[in-house]
Parts: structure tokens; sequence; C-alpha cells
């Protein structure tokens, strides 16, 4: 792998600290706890604050530092080629539902942006999709139409801001960009203001639906409430079985520096070339922050510095001014039939809810499912609520939920096929990783830039798949379900909620 350009850190997260918030150290009541202090968790808590609420919000790590932290941050309505979908399997109820609560977030920001005077550089511009191939137009103008059925100003165009030609592009006036951490920062302070209590390094492992809900903590400690709301970013509780309907994936991120008289004045995505995403962001005098995403992939599929050199070369070749500053990765997950899960936990559940599966667009969902979760809590649901009501299951998901399951069979299976592995520690480079079989079980191999061996279990704590090394950030990933572990075994990301254990390797001392 070459060297990559750009600082290996979020734009977001340099530029935006927050305080830190104390674990929780005692048991405490509450009337709602929020398990996950992403865009989602956050906006819930505030809603339900607002609402009149004793709200505990409960982070495993630091609040708005999770996905919120790494996201491109568009808050739009448009949501690629979604409303021609959705009109055919939903009707055209469901997609003016879609639009409605989609471009009701969007609004919903620059409204408490404003009650709360925070500077959160939001923008209003146009959101484009778009693509280069003329083959492509036909399917560009249905989605026009739907998405103006739907009752979003939308139109067909031939021409955009873009330094190069496209055949054609979606248009949709009135969307959003603005920098999630300031936004969501605020929202914890007035939450706080508020009289709610914010919990960092308080990872919740276990939770008990009855009348009151229980949540146990890592450090052994009880919350007691009336309701919960699980919003982990993937469900760190399986027994909704959510897990088997949701489909995670990566993107990739590149932010440049650009001169202000070339920034396209807008937001755009293309499907094509394992999509790129395109938006821009204040950066200082004459300048703006080009923000470029694309490269999709799955946990654990390995090259990802050959994907992220392809994702600055394209950068360098379509907007040639561009300097690149930082670089840094998303993580989402989509569900089976496309549209997010937010409502109640599981059929049965009484007081307990989720919101999950956003399909890569997190900001307006996240503000979307805090109103939603908030509204159903107080008993005063929306029209739309059922949209996105997560024990739906209709017999248009069955292709997709059984292509998802049948990605997870193949990597339960094929990941314990040699070519998974290495023969021995000696073959891995420093600075990576690999599987190696010693003493008859998997264990993921980190050799370290001394050539020192850091190994830990290889099976994934949620269900057992074997993960597999990030080249680019140096991290284990689970194919199947997108756990994510730092190199000496730590859980970075869920839904797993232990950490990969330790393993000595024969002939050395190990780490454990």
């Amino acid at each position: 792998m070459t060297h990559l350009p750009g600082t290996e850190e979020s734009y977001w997260m340099e530029t935006a600290e927050g305080p830190v918030h104390p674990a929780l150290g005692d048991g405490l009541e509450v009337d709602v706890a929020v398990v996950g202090a992403g865009v989602a968790g956050i906006c819930t808590a505030w809603e339900l604050a607002r609402a009149g609420r004793r709200v505990a919000l409960l982070e495993a790590d630091r609040v708005a530092a999770g996905v919120t932290g790494y996201t491109t941050a568009k808050l739009s309505a448009q949501h690629g080629l979604l409303y021609d979908r959705l009109r055919g399997a939903s009707g055209a109820e469901g997609a003016r539902h879609y639009a409605r609560s989609q471009q009701e977030a969007v609004e919903h920001v620059g409204r408490v942006a404003a009650e709360l005077g925070v500077d959160c550089e939001l923008e209003r511009v146009p959101a484009h999709v778009y693509a280069e191939s003329e083959e492509a137009v036909d399917a560009l103008r249905t989605e026009a139409e739907a998405a103006r059925e739907a009752g979003l100003e939308a139109s067909f165009v031939r021409d955009t801001g873009l330094p190069y030609p496209v055949a054609g592009a979606v248009r949709v006036e009135h969307q959003a960009q603005f920098h999630p951490r300031k936004y969501l920062l605020a929202l914890v302070a007035d939450l706080v203001a508020r009289g709610g209590s914010v919990h960092e390094r308080t990872r919740v492992v276990s939770l008990d639906e009855g009348e009151p809900c229980r949540l146990t903590t890592e450090a052994g400690y009880e919350v007691v409430c009336r309701d919960v709301v699980v919003a982990t970013h993937y469900p760190v509780f399986d027994r909704a079985l959510l897990f088997s309907r949701l489909v995670p994936h990566r993107e990739l991120v590149v932010a440049a520096v650009l001169p202000a008289d070339r920034d396209p004045r807008g937001a755009y995505l293309t499907q094509e070339g394992n999509t790129r995403s395109v938006r821009t962001a204040p950066y200082g005098d004459g300048e703006r922050l080009l923000i470029v995403t694309g490269e999709k992939f799955e946990p654990g599929a390995g090259d990802v510095g050959a994907r992220h050199e392809r994702l600055a070369a394209w950068t360098a070749e379509r907007f040639p001014d561009a300097r690149i500053t930082h670089r840094w990765a998303a993580q989402d997950n989509a569900t089976t039939d496309g549209v997010p899960f937010v409502g109640p936990f599981r059929p049965g559940s009484r007081h307990v809810y989720t919101a999950t599966g956003f399909g890569g667009w997190g900001m307006s969902n996240g503000v979307m499912s805090g109103r939603l979760l908030s509204a159903l809590i107080t008993g005063d649901a929306p029209p739309w609520a059922s949209l996105y009501d997560p024990r739906r299951l209709h017999l248009r998901e069955a292709p997709a939920l059984l292509k998802a399951q049948g990605s997870v069979l193949k990597h339960f299976v094929g990941d314990r096929l040699p070519s998974s592995h290495v023969d021995g520690v000696d073959e891995i480079a420093p600075g990576t990783g690999a599987l190696v079989r010693a003493g008859g079980r998997h264990c993921a191999v980190y050799r370290d830039e001394d050539g020192v061996p850091h190994a830990v279990s290889a099976r994934c704590t949620h269900l057992g798949c074997l993960v597999l090394f990030n080249d680019a950030e140096r991290a284990w990933e689970c194919p199947c379900h997108g756990s994510r572990f730092a190199v000496d075994g730590s859980v970075l990301h869920g839904p797993a909620l232990r950490p990969l254990e330790p393993r000595a390797l024969p002939g050395t001392e190990g780490d454990g």
C-alpha cells in the first residue's frame, strides 16, 4: 500500500471537541434510558427531555464520536433512487410519508439550531443524484417524477455545478448540509441543562424488558426505567432478530481544501463507479472543504488501502485544484426492504424501542428517529409511524433477506477454509494482520511495526464469525454483522459487546 494523503481522522472530530461526561458510577432511576449517543440517540434523548421526561443517555465510548462522528453529514430527503421503488413497494402514500418525515427532519434541524443559537455551519443546498451514462437517464426521469409525486420539489436536469459533464440528474431543492458534531454537542448541552444525565464510557451489556425495564452496565450498575431506546447503530441485543434483516457496509471518505470558486454548490451522489458522493463545507477565507465519499464495501472485505487510493485518485482527477487534508471511513446498515427500522424493538415489546438501518442517510433518519420515538413514548404517534415499524415483514423483503443471509452463511463456512489464513506468524508483515491457526484454535494476529505479534481470538463475540483485518484502519472486522475490534481485541463497534479474548502463540509469551 502506498502512502495515503491526508490526516487519518474525521474533519468533524478534529474541529469540534466536546466536554467529557462521567461514567455511570452508581445505580440510576429515570423515565427513559437511551442506549447509544449517536445522532439517533442524542436526538431522541433531547426530544424526550424537552417533552418533560427524565432521561439518561448512556454511551459505551464518547458522545457523537462513533459512526456519527465519521459521517459525510448530508441532511437530505433525497436518498438516491428511492422514491420510484418506494412507490412500487409501499404505494404512493408510503412514498409521501417517507418524503414528508425526511423533509420535516431537514427543516427541524434549522429550527432547533436557531432556537439553541448554535452555529453548526448549516447551509441550504440542492441535492442531486446523477449519472454520467445515457443508459441511466430514463431511470432518473422516472425518479424525478416519483419524488415530485411524493411531495418534494424535484426536477430532472442536464446541467449541474459539477466540474465534469453528466448525462442527467434528479435535483431536489431545499436540502441541507451541516457540521454534525457542532449541532449534536449543542443538543447534549441543552439536554443536561434540562436535567438529563449523560454518561460516557458506560457500556450496557444486558436488558431486562420487565416493568420497569432494567439495564445493566459492564461495571455492574443498574439503570431502572419505564422505557428503553436502543440506538446503538446496530442493535446490541439480538432478541429482535433484526441482525437477520440488516446488511452492514462501509464507505471511505476524503476531505480536500478547494478554492471557493470551484465549489459545485450542492450535494451530489452517483451509484456509478462504486458510489461517489460530493458535498462541501465552510473552511476559510476563499476556500471550501470538499468531502468525497465512495468505494462501498462489506466489513472485512480487505484491500481498504487500495480502495482509499482509488477514491483519492478520482478526487484528484475530477477536482484537480483540491488538496486532500483528511481521510476516514463511514459505516452504516441497510434494511432488507430499504426503509429504516424505527419503533418497537420486537413483537410484544411495550417499553423498548430501537432505531437502525439508515442505509447511509443517518443524519435525516437520526433526526426523524428522535422525533418518532419521542412521539411513540409520549403517546402521539405521527401518521407515518407504521412505515418504519421494525415489526413489519413483507414478502418483497424475501430476495434481499435471502441474499443477506447467504452472505453471512458464506462467511460462516468460507472463512474457515485455509485460504483465509497464513501458515505462520512469520508470514505476517509488520504493521499488518492475518488469521493463524495455533493450538487448534483460530487466532487473529497483528504484528506491530517492531515485528511483535499480538494475538486475540479470531471469533467475533457476537455470533462467532471469523474476523478479518482492515489494513488501512488497522482493525479487525466481522464480515457477518459489522462488529469492529482494535488490534488488542477491544470493541470499537457493535453489535459485539465483549472484546476478543487474548491468545498466547506457541513459542511466544503472547499478549495473554
